[in-house]
Protein backbone atom coordinates (compact mmCIF):
# COMPACT_ATOMS: atom_id res chain seq x y z
CA UNK A 1 0.00 0.00 0.00
CA UNK A 2 1.18 3.40 -0.97
CA UNK A 3 2.82 5.34 2.05
CA UNK A 4 0.95 9.01 1.95
CA UNK A 5 3.12 11.66 -0.26
CA UNK A 6 3.00 15.55 0.48
CA UNK A 7 3.79 17.91 -2.15
CA UNK A 8 3.70 22.01 -1.86
CA UNK A 9 2.26 23.82 -4.49
CA UNK A 10 3.02 27.61 -4.77
CA UNK A 11 -0.24 29.21 -7.12
CA UNK A 12 0.66 32.62 -8.02
CA UNK A 13 -2.11 34.73 -10.36
CA UNK A 14 -1.70 38.37 -10.97
CA UNK A 15 -4.18 39.36 -7.95
CA UNK A 16 -2.99 36.67 -5.31
CA UNK A 17 -1.11 33.93 -4.86
CA UNK A 18 -1.42 30.69 -2.10
CA UNK A 19 0.31 27.30 -0.97
CA UNK A 20 -1.18 24.66 -1.07
CA UNK A 21 -0.81 20.98 0.69
CA UNK A 22 -1.48 18.32 -1.56
CA UNK A 23 -1.66 15.23 0.63
CA UNK A 24 -2.16 11.83 -2.02
CA UNK A 25 -3.16 8.62 -0.15
CA UNK A 26 -2.79 6.09 -3.32
CA UNK A 27 -6.79 7.04 -4.41
CA UNK A 28 -7.36 10.80 -3.78
CA UNK A 29 -5.82 14.28 -3.19
CA UNK A 30 -6.68 16.24 -0.82
CA UNK A 31 -5.75 20.04 -0.08
CA UNK A 32 -4.50 21.78 2.73
CA UNK A 33 -4.23 25.72 2.53
CA UNK A 34 -0.75 26.58 4.29
CA UNK A 35 -0.65 30.24 2.94
CA UNK A 36 -2.90 32.98 1.06
CA UNK A 37 -1.79 36.59 0.53
CA UNK A 38 -2.13 38.94 -2.14
CA UNK A 39 0.30 40.15 -5.14
CA UNK A 40 -0.01 43.73 -5.84
CA UNK A 41 1.32 45.05 -9.05
CA UNK A 42 3.49 48.71 -7.86
CA UNK A 43 3.66 52.20 -10.02
CA UNK A 44 6.75 53.87 -9.69
CA UNK A 45 7.89 56.73 -12.26
CA UNK A 46 5.08 55.60 -14.50
CA UNK A 47 6.02 51.91 -14.85
CA UNK A 48 4.05 49.13 -13.57
CA UNK A 49 6.21 46.21 -11.48
CA UNK A 50 5.57 43.32 -9.58
CA UNK A 51 6.69 43.15 -6.65
CA UNK A 52 8.55 39.87 -6.65
CA UNK A 53 10.87 40.10 -3.72
CA UNK A 54 7.85 40.51 -1.61
CA UNK A 55 6.39 37.26 -3.52
CA UNK A 56 9.79 35.71 -2.83
CA UNK A 57 9.12 36.37 0.74
CA UNK A 58 5.59 34.56 0.84
CA UNK A 59 7.10 31.76 -0.72
CA UNK A 60 9.23 31.99 2.58
CA UNK A 61 6.51 32.29 4.90
CA UNK A 62 5.08 29.11 3.15
CA UNK A 63 7.88 27.21 3.57
CA UNK A 64 7.72 28.10 7.39
CA UNK A 65 4.27 27.76 7.94
CA UNK A 66 4.17 24.54 6.38
CA UNK A 67 5.86 23.12 8.92
CA UNK A 68 2.79 23.33 10.77
CA UNK A 69 1.07 20.36 8.57
CA UNK A 70 4.22 18.00 9.00
CA UNK A 71 6.93 17.08 6.39
CA UNK A 72 6.93 17.42 2.62
CA UNK A 73 8.86 15.82 0.06
CA UNK A 74 9.13 18.66 -3.23
CA UNK A 75 7.88 22.30 -4.08
CA UNK A 76 6.37 23.25 -7.16
CA UNK A 77 5.69 26.69 -8.91
CA UNK A 78 3.25 27.65 -11.37
CA UNK A 79 2.28 31.58 -12.39
CA UNK A 80 0.97 33.43 -15.11
CA UNK A 81 2.86 33.45 -18.27
CA UNK A 82 5.53 36.27 -20.90
CA UNK A 83 6.75 37.95 -17.43
CA UNK A 84 10.23 37.43 -16.82
CA UNK A 85 13.21 38.56 -14.14
CA UNK A 86 16.57 39.85 -15.40
CA UNK A 87 19.63 38.29 -13.38
CA UNK A 88 23.34 39.49 -13.57
CA UNK A 89 26.19 37.72 -13.43
CA UNK A 90 26.56 37.56 -9.76
CA UNK A 91 23.02 36.46 -9.57
CA UNK A 92 21.42 39.55 -8.53
CA UNK A 93 18.46 40.94 -9.76
CA UNK A 94 19.27 44.12 -12.40
CA UNK A 95 15.57 45.51 -11.78
CA UNK A 96 11.98 44.25 -10.68
CA UNK A 97 10.00 42.40 -13.52
CA UNK A 98 8.08 44.84 -15.26
CA UNK A 99 4.16 43.79 -14.96
CA UNK A 100 2.53 43.05 -18.91
CA UNK A 101 -0.01 45.40 -18.37
CA UNK A 102 3.05 48.33 -18.34
CA UNK A 103 2.67 50.81 -21.09
CA UNK A 104 6.05 49.79 -22.39
CA UNK A 105 5.00 47.36 -25.29
CA UNK A 106 2.77 50.02 -27.10
CA UNK A 107 3.80 49.68 -30.94
CA UNK A 108 6.58 47.23 -30.34
CA UNK A 109 4.13 44.30 -32.30
CA UNK A 110 3.93 46.32 -35.14
CA UNK A 111 7.81 47.45 -35.03
CA UNK A 112 8.86 43.87 -34.87
CA UNK A 113 7.39 43.46 -38.36
CA UNK A 114 9.84 45.72 -39.32
CA UNK A 115 12.58 42.91 -38.50
CA UNK A 116 10.88 40.35 -39.63
CA UNK A 117 7.84 39.26 -41.80
CA UNK A 118 4.50 38.56 -39.52
CA UNK A 119 4.07 35.69 -42.12
CA UNK A 120 7.59 34.32 -40.84
CA UNK A 121 7.81 35.37 -37.23
CA UNK A 122 4.27 33.86 -36.71
CA UNK A 123 5.64 29.80 -39.14
CA UNK A 124 8.05 29.86 -36.76
CA UNK A 125 6.91 30.37 -32.76
CA UNK A 126 2.53 29.43 -33.64
CA UNK A 127 1.73 32.16 -30.89
CA UNK A 128 -0.99 34.53 -30.92
CA UNK A 129 0.33 37.84 -31.08
CA UNK A 130 -0.31 40.13 -28.25
CA UNK A 131 1.93 42.99 -27.54
CA UNK A 132 2.68 41.75 -23.82
CA UNK A 133 4.42 38.05 -24.85
CA UNK A 134 8.10 38.18 -24.28
CA UNK A 135 9.11 39.09 -27.60
CA UNK A 136 7.76 42.42 -27.79
CA UNK A 137 8.98 43.61 -23.88
CA UNK A 138 12.98 42.48 -24.94
CA UNK A 139 12.38 44.25 -27.87
CA UNK A 140 10.84 47.76 -25.87
CA UNK A 141 14.27 47.17 -23.61
CA UNK A 142 16.41 46.72 -26.90
CA UNK A 143 15.36 49.96 -27.68
CA UNK A 144 14.20 52.34 -25.24
CA UNK A 145 17.03 50.84 -22.36
CA UNK A 146 19.68 48.54 -23.72
CA UNK A 147 21.81 49.51 -20.59
CA UNK A 148 19.84 47.18 -19.07
CA UNK A 149 20.52 44.31 -20.86
CA UNK A 150 24.40 45.00 -21.05
CA UNK A 151 24.30 44.00 -16.95
CA UNK A 152 22.44 40.68 -17.76
CA UNK A 153 23.15 37.23 -17.82
CA UNK A 154 20.35 35.64 -18.05
CA UNK A 155 16.57 36.26 -18.52
CA UNK A 156 14.27 34.05 -15.98
CA UNK A 157 10.49 34.14 -16.63
CA UNK A 158 9.10 34.45 -13.17
CA UNK A 159 7.91 30.55 -12.32
CA UNK A 160 11.82 29.94 -13.62
CA UNK A 161 13.05 32.92 -11.38
CA UNK A 162 11.11 31.77 -8.26
CA UNK A 163 12.91 28.60 -8.81
CA UNK A 164 15.74 30.04 -9.58
CA UNK A 165 15.53 31.84 -6.28
CA UNK A 166 14.80 28.75 -4.27
CA UNK A 167 17.93 26.80 -5.80
CA UNK A 168 20.43 28.72 -7.46
CA UNK A 169 19.78 27.46 -10.90
CA UNK A 170 19.23 29.02 -14.16
CA UNK A 171 16.92 27.55 -16.19
CA UNK A 172 13.71 27.84 -18.78
CA UNK A 173 10.79 25.16 -18.24
CA UNK A 174 9.14 24.42 -21.45
CA UNK A 175 5.75 25.66 -20.89
CA UNK A 176 6.80 29.22 -19.42
CA UNK A 177 9.29 29.20 -22.74
CA UNK A 178 6.39 28.45 -24.97
CA UNK A 179 4.49 31.87 -24.10
CA UNK A 180 7.18 34.04 -25.32
CA UNK A 181 6.98 34.37 -29.05
CA UNK A 182 10.41 33.25 -28.95
CA UNK A 183 10.49 29.70 -29.14
CA UNK A 184 10.84 27.42 -32.20
CA UNK A 185 7.13 25.63 -31.48
CA UNK A 186 7.74 22.46 -33.68
CA UNK A 187 11.51 22.15 -32.75
CA UNK A 188 10.78 22.98 -29.06
CA UNK A 189 13.88 25.15 -28.82
CA UNK A 190 14.74 29.03 -28.75
CA UNK A 191 14.74 30.16 -32.64
CA UNK A 192 17.63 31.75 -33.42
CA UNK A 193 16.30 33.54 -36.27
CA UNK A 194 13.81 35.43 -34.00
CA UNK A 195 16.14 36.24 -31.91
CA UNK A 196 18.33 37.52 -34.08
CA UNK A 197 16.03 39.15 -36.17
CA UNK A 198 14.59 41.29 -32.79
CA UNK A 199 18.70 41.49 -31.68
CA UNK A 200 18.33 39.56 -28.66
CA UNK A 201 21.85 38.55 -27.22
CA UNK A 202 21.84 34.91 -27.30
CA UNK A 203 23.28 34.18 -24.09
CA UNK A 204 20.49 35.75 -21.96
CA UNK A 205 18.12 32.51 -22.74
CA UNK A 206 19.02 29.43 -20.59
CA UNK A 207 18.46 26.03 -21.33
CA UNK A 208 15.12 24.26 -22.05
CA UNK A 209 14.10 21.83 -19.43
CA UNK A 210 10.79 19.54 -19.57
CA UNK A 211 8.15 20.39 -17.70
CA UNK A 212 8.23 18.09 -14.61
CA UNK A 213 11.58 18.06 -14.11
CA UNK A 214 13.73 18.03 -11.09
CA UNK A 215 15.35 21.32 -10.82
CA UNK A 216 17.19 21.23 -7.74
CA UNK A 217 17.05 21.19 -4.02
CA UNK A 218 16.46 24.43 -1.66
CA UNK A 219 19.75 26.20 -0.97
CA UNK A 220 21.77 25.12 1.81
CA UNK A 221 21.53 28.95 2.66
CA UNK A 222 17.50 28.78 2.87
CA UNK A 223 17.10 25.31 4.57
CA UNK A 224 19.31 26.85 7.78
CA UNK A 225 17.71 30.69 7.23
CA UNK A 226 14.25 28.85 6.88
CA UNK A 227 14.78 26.17 9.52
CA UNK A 228 13.76 23.27 6.92
CA UNK A 229 15.05 19.94 5.67
CA UNK A 230 16.00 19.79 2.15
CA UNK A 231 13.36 19.66 -0.58
CA UNK A 232 13.28 18.74 -3.94
CA UNK A 233 12.27 21.64 -6.27
CA UNK A 234 10.08 20.15 -9.50
CA UNK A 235 9.64 22.67 -12.69
CA UNK A 236 6.42 21.90 -13.22
CA UNK A 237 4.26 23.35 -16.03
CA UNK A 238 5.31 26.73 -15.10
CA UNK A 239 2.57 28.46 -16.93
CA UNK A 240 -0.55 28.39 -15.20
CA UNK A 241 -2.81 27.05 -17.72
CA UNK A 242 -0.64 23.78 -18.66
CA UNK A 243 -0.59 23.18 -15.19
CA UNK A 244 -4.43 23.76 -14.87
CA UNK A 245 -4.71 21.53 -18.36
CA UNK A 246 -3.15 18.50 -16.63
CA UNK A 247 -6.04 17.85 -14.13
CA UNK A 248 -9.03 18.59 -17.16
CA UNK A 249 -11.01 15.27 -16.40
CA UNK A 250 -11.15 14.02 -19.89
CA UNK A 251 -12.03 10.58 -20.99
CA UNK A 252 -11.90 10.93 -24.65
CA UNK A 253 -9.18 11.85 -27.22
CA UNK A 254 -10.99 15.54 -28.61
CA UNK A 255 -12.26 17.98 -26.35
CA UNK A 256 -12.59 21.28 -25.71
CA UNK A 257 -11.15 22.98 -22.51
CA UNK A 258 -11.81 26.60 -21.17
CA UNK A 259 -9.40 27.30 -17.94
CA UNK A 260 -10.96 30.27 -16.81
CA UNK A 261 -9.95 32.93 -14.13
CA UNK A 262 -8.38 36.11 -14.78
CA UNK A 263 -7.51 35.57 -18.69
CA UNK A 264 -9.67 32.59 -20.49
CA UNK A 265 -8.10 30.34 -21.76
CA UNK A 266 -10.18 28.69 -24.79
CA UNK A 267 -8.73 25.89 -27.00
CA UNK A 268 -8.10 21.76 -27.29
CA UNK A 269 -5.26 19.47 -26.88
CA UNK A 270 -3.33 18.30 -29.92
CA UNK A 271 0.01 16.02 -30.29
CA UNK A 272 2.12 18.60 -32.28
CA UNK A 273 1.75 22.20 -32.91
CA UNK A 274 -0.90 23.22 -35.88
CA UNK A 275 0.78 26.34 -37.62
CA UNK A 276 -0.43 26.98 -41.19
CA UNK A 277 -2.32 29.33 -42.69
CA UNK A 278 -6.02 29.02 -41.44
CA UNK A 279 -4.42 29.50 -37.77
CA UNK A 280 -1.86 32.50 -38.18
CA UNK A 281 -5.82 34.42 -39.45
CA UNK A 282 -7.19 33.53 -36.80
CA UNK A 283 -4.45 34.20 -34.61
CA UNK A 284 -4.37 31.46 -32.06
CA UNK A 285 -1.72 30.12 -30.49
CA UNK A 286 0.41 26.56 -29.58
CA UNK A 287 1.76 26.47 -26.46
CA UNK A 288 3.27 23.51 -24.93
CA UNK A 289 2.74 21.17 -22.52
CA UNK A 290 3.65 18.01 -20.48
CA UNK A 291 4.93 15.43 -22.45
CA UNK A 292 5.56 17.52 -25.04
CA UNK A 293 2.21 17.91 -26.21
CA UNK A 294 0.61 21.11 -27.50
CA UNK A 295 -2.64 23.56 -26.78
CA UNK A 296 -3.84 24.73 -29.62
CA UNK A 297 -5.78 27.66 -28.06
CA UNK A 298 -7.11 31.58 -28.09
CA UNK A 299 -5.86 34.27 -25.00
CA UNK A 300 -9.08 35.97 -23.94
CA UNK A 301 -9.37 38.23 -21.57
CA UNK A 302 -11.69 36.65 -18.80
CA UNK A 303 -12.60 37.37 -15.30
CA UNK A 304 -10.40 40.37 -15.19
CA UNK A 305 -13.24 42.40 -16.69
CA UNK A 306 -15.78 41.59 -13.59
CA UNK A 307 -13.00 41.68 -11.55
CA UNK A 308 -11.84 45.44 -12.46
CA UNK A 309 -15.40 46.52 -12.32
CA UNK A 310 -15.83 45.46 -8.84
CA UNK A 311 -12.62 47.03 -7.91
CA UNK A 312 -13.85 50.31 -9.25
CA UNK A 313 -17.75 50.08 -7.39
CA UNK A 314 -15.56 49.66 -4.19
CA UNK A 315 -13.55 52.24 -4.67
CA UNK A 316 -17.20 54.13 -4.71
CA UNK A 317 -18.37 52.32 -0.94
CA UNK A 318 -20.23 49.31 -2.78
CA UNK A 319 -18.49 46.46 -1.28
CA UNK A 320 -20.17 43.87 -3.58
CA UNK A 321 -19.14 40.19 -3.35
CA UNK A 322 -18.89 38.05 -6.40
CA UNK A 323 -21.72 36.27 -5.50
CA UNK A 324 -24.07 38.85 -5.19
CA UNK A 325 -22.80 40.47 -8.88
CA UNK A 326 -24.33 37.36 -10.06
CA UNK A 327 -27.58 37.37 -8.72
CA UNK A 328 -27.54 40.69 -9.66
CA UNK A 329 -26.93 39.47 -13.35
CA UNK A 330 -29.04 36.92 -13.60
CA UNK A 331 -32.03 39.23 -12.69
CA UNK A 332 -30.98 41.50 -15.38
CA UNK A 333 -32.33 42.27 -18.98
CA UNK A 334 -30.88 39.27 -20.95
CA UNK A 335 -28.92 40.26 -24.34
CA UNK A 336 -29.40 43.97 -23.85
CA UNK A 337 -25.32 44.69 -24.98
CA UNK A 338 -22.40 43.00 -25.98
CA UNK A 339 -18.14 43.40 -26.14
CA UNK A 340 -15.57 42.23 -27.68
CA UNK A 341 -13.56 41.08 -24.29
CA UNK A 342 -10.40 41.29 -25.99
CA UNK A 343 -11.28 45.40 -27.66
CA UNK A 344 -7.58 46.62 -26.99
CA UNK A 345 -9.52 49.44 -24.07
CA UNK A 346 -9.76 46.42 -21.37
CA UNK A 347 -6.33 45.91 -21.48
CA UNK A 348 -5.57 48.19 -19.41
CA UNK A 349 -6.55 48.75 -15.65
CA UNK A 350 -8.85 51.72 -15.06
CA UNK A 351 -12.57 52.29 -14.88
CA UNK A 352 -13.94 49.51 -16.48
CA UNK A 353 -17.41 50.00 -16.22
CA UNK A 354 -17.24 53.53 -18.12
CA UNK A 355 -14.78 51.81 -20.86
CA UNK A 356 -17.72 48.95 -21.20
CA UNK A 357 -20.21 51.41 -21.68
CA UNK A 358 -18.21 53.49 -23.93
CA UNK A 359 -17.80 50.52 -26.25
CA UNK A 360 -21.51 50.15 -26.49
CA UNK A 361 -22.42 53.37 -27.11
CA UNK A 362 -19.25 53.52 -29.71
CA UNK A 363 -20.89 49.94 -31.54
CA UNK A 364 -24.23 51.36 -31.82
CA UNK A 365 -26.04 49.63 -28.61
CA UNK A 366 -27.76 50.96 -25.40
CA UNK A 367 -25.06 50.87 -23.46
CA UNK A 368 -25.81 49.12 -19.41
CA UNK A 369 -26.66 51.51 -16.70
CA UNK A 370 -26.75 48.80 -13.62
CA UNK A 371 -24.37 46.63 -11.80
CA UNK A 372 -26.28 43.41 -12.59
CA UNK A 373 -26.45 44.70 -16.52
CA UNK A 374 -22.70 45.31 -16.65
CA UNK A 375 -22.17 41.58 -14.86
CA UNK A 376 -24.22 40.60 -17.09
CA UNK A 377 -22.99 42.20 -20.44
CA UNK A 378 -19.70 40.69 -19.73
CA UNK A 379 -20.70 37.52 -19.08
CA UNK A 380 -22.96 36.96 -22.21
CA UNK A 381 -20.31 38.43 -24.16
CA UNK A 382 -17.60 35.52 -22.61
CA UNK A 383 -19.38 33.01 -23.36
CA UNK A 384 -20.43 34.11 -27.05
CA UNK A 385 -16.48 35.04 -27.92
CA UNK A 386 -16.18 30.97 -26.63
CA UNK A 387 -18.43 30.35 -29.39
CA UNK A 388 -16.96 32.66 -31.53
CA UNK A 389 -13.22 30.69 -31.07
CA UNK A 390 -14.79 27.39 -30.93
CA UNK A 391 -16.03 27.82 -34.21
CA UNK A 392 -12.22 28.97 -35.44
CA UNK A 393 -10.72 26.02 -33.89
CA UNK A 394 -13.36 23.96 -35.53
CA UNK A 395 -12.10 25.56 -38.77
CA UNK A 396 -8.67 24.98 -37.96
CA UNK A 397 -8.44 21.36 -36.71
CA UNK A 398 -11.79 19.97 -38.90
CA UNK A 399 -12.64 17.96 -35.73
CA UNK A 400 -16.05 18.06 -33.91
CA UNK A 401 -16.16 18.31 -30.65
CA UNK A 402 -19.13 17.09 -28.07
CA UNK A 403 -17.96 18.31 -24.68
CA UNK A 404 -16.22 21.27 -23.03
CA UNK A 405 -14.28 21.31 -19.88
CA UNK A 406 -13.89 24.12 -17.37
CA UNK A 407 -11.40 24.54 -15.34
CA UNK A 408 -10.49 27.10 -12.54
CA UNK A 409 -11.72 29.31 -10.40
CA UNK A 410 -14.45 30.61 -13.15
CA UNK A 411 -16.21 27.70 -12.40
CA UNK A 412 -17.44 29.09 -9.43
CA UNK A 413 -20.01 31.57 -11.61
CA UNK A 414 -22.54 28.49 -12.53
CA UNK A 415 -24.03 31.49 -14.35
CA UNK A 416 -21.02 31.45 -16.50
CA UNK A 417 -21.04 27.96 -17.17
CA UNK A 418 -24.54 27.67 -18.24
CA UNK A 419 -24.38 30.62 -20.34
CA UNK A 420 -21.58 28.63 -22.24
CA UNK A 421 -23.32 25.34 -22.52
CA UNK A 422 -26.17 27.09 -24.12
CA UNK A 423 -23.89 29.62 -26.50
CA UNK A 424 -21.74 26.91 -27.30
CA UNK A 425 -24.64 24.58 -27.53
CA UNK A 426 -22.19 21.69 -25.67
CA UNK A 427 -22.25 19.72 -22.38
CA UNK A 428 -20.00 21.90 -20.44
CA UNK A 429 -18.43 19.54 -17.29
CA UNK A 430 -17.52 22.07 -15.05
CA UNK A 431 -14.63 21.75 -12.02
CA UNK A 432 -12.22 21.52 -10.54
CA UNK A 433 -12.03 25.00 -9.29
CA UNK A 434 -8.37 24.40 -8.13
CA UNK A 435 -7.22 23.04 -11.51
CA UNK A 436 -4.02 25.11 -11.25
CA UNK A 437 -3.01 23.77 -7.82
CA UNK A 438 -4.02 20.32 -8.30
CA UNK A 439 -2.00 20.00 -11.84
CA UNK A 440 0.89 21.24 -9.89
CA UNK A 441 0.99 18.93 -7.63
CA UNK A 442 -0.47 15.93 -10.08
CA UNK A 443 3.11 17.09 -11.69
CA UNK A 444 4.92 16.57 -9.01
CA UNK A 445 3.59 13.22 -7.94
CA UNK A 446 4.10 11.97 -11.76
CA UNK A 447 7.88 13.18 -11.17
CA UNK A 448 8.10 11.19 -7.97
CA UNK A 449 6.94 8.17 -9.33
CA UNK A 450 3.88 7.79 -7.57
CA UNK A 451 1.66 8.85 -10.42
CA UNK A 452 2.58 6.89 -13.69
CA UNK A 453 0.85 9.17 -16.37
CA UNK A 454 -1.29 12.13 -16.98
CA UNK A 455 -4.28 9.74 -17.90
CA UNK A 456 -4.01 7.81 -14.36
CA UNK A 457 -3.45 11.46 -13.02
CA UNK A 458 -6.84 12.56 -14.84
CA UNK A 459 -8.67 9.30 -13.54
CA UNK A 460 -7.31 10.51 -9.93
CA UNK A 461 -8.90 14.16 -10.48
CA UNK A 462 -11.95 13.03 -11.29
CA UNK A 463 -12.44 10.96 -8.01
CA UNK A 464 -10.79 13.72 -5.91
CA UNK A 465 -12.53 17.07 -7.66
CA UNK A 466 -16.68 18.30 -7.53
CA UNK A 467 -17.60 18.23 -11.29
CA UNK A 468 -20.68 19.49 -11.98
CA UNK A 469 -22.36 19.50 -15.54
CA UNK A 470 -24.26 21.60 -17.65
CA UNK A 471 -26.49 20.94 -20.62
CA UNK A 472 -27.71 23.86 -23.12
CA UNK A 473 -30.59 25.85 -22.82
CA UNK A 474 -32.67 28.50 -25.12
CA UNK A 475 -29.82 27.83 -28.04
CA UNK A 476 -32.14 29.58 -30.66
CA UNK A 477 -31.82 32.73 -28.59
CA UNK A 478 -28.62 32.67 -28.38
CA UNK A 479 -27.54 31.84 -32.03
CA UNK A 480 -29.56 35.17 -32.62
CA UNK A 481 -27.26 36.57 -29.95
CA UNK A 482 -24.29 35.64 -31.98
CA UNK A 483 -25.64 36.80 -34.91
CA UNK A 484 -25.56 40.45 -33.13
CA UNK A 485 -22.19 39.60 -31.32
CA UNK A 486 -20.33 39.07 -34.39
CA UNK A 487 -21.30 42.38 -35.91
CA UNK A 488 -20.24 44.11 -32.81
CA UNK A 489 -16.66 42.17 -32.59
CA UNK A 490 -16.53 43.19 -36.77
CA UNK A 491 -16.78 46.89 -35.43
Amino acid sequence: MLKEKRVLAFDFGASSGRAMLGIYDGTNIKLEEVHRFSNDPVIVNGTMYWDILRLFHEIKQGLIKAKNYGDFDSIGIDTWGVDFGIVDERGDLVENPVHYRDFRTKGMLERSFEKIPKEEFYNITGNQFMEINTAFQLLSLIEKRPYILEKADKILLTPDLLNYMLTGVKRAEYSIASTTQLLNARKRIWSDRVIDALGIPRRLLPDIIPSGTKIGQVSDELCKELEIGKKDVIAVAGHDTQSALAVVPATEEDFIFISCGTWSLFGTELEKPLINEKSSKYNMTNEGGYGGKSSFLKNITGLWLIQESRRQWIKKGKQYEFGELEKMAASSEPFKCFIDPDSEEFMQTGNTPKLIREFCIRTGQKPPETEGEIVRCINESLALKFKYELENIKDCTKKEYKNIYMVGGGTQSRLLCQMTSSACNLKVTAGPVEATVLGNIILQLIASGVINSIREARKVIAKSSDIIHYEPKDTLLWNKAYDRFKEVVAC
